[in-house]
């Protein structure tokens, strides 16, 4: 089963379909998906907050920024700093 699970959490579709329906899916996401862009947009469009989850680098990124606080305005405390000044 465990084999199985880390298959499915290593194939892009899979995850990126995970994330689209529940956007704290990306917490299960390998460190190359919470990288992706594309990934991480589709997660913090369906949940803002799933932004703590995101790579640093793309806590940094002006769409997902954007993105995250057209979401959830709340969850924009976990973008770098640069957008929350």
């Amino acid at each position: 089963m465990d084999l199985f699970c880390e298959e499915l959490r290593a194939d892009h579709k899979i995850v990126l379909a995970a994330v689209q329906e529940y956007g704290g899916a990306l917490q299960y996401a390998s460190k190359e998906f919470r990288a992706d862009h594309v990934i991480a947009l589709a997660a913090v469009q369906q949940k803002g907050h799933a932004l703590v989850d995101a790579s640093e680098e793309l806590c940094a990124d002006h769409v997902i920024a954007l993105a995250t606080v057209q979401q959830c305005g709340d969850a924009l405390k976990y973008a770098s700093e640069e957008y929350r000044a």
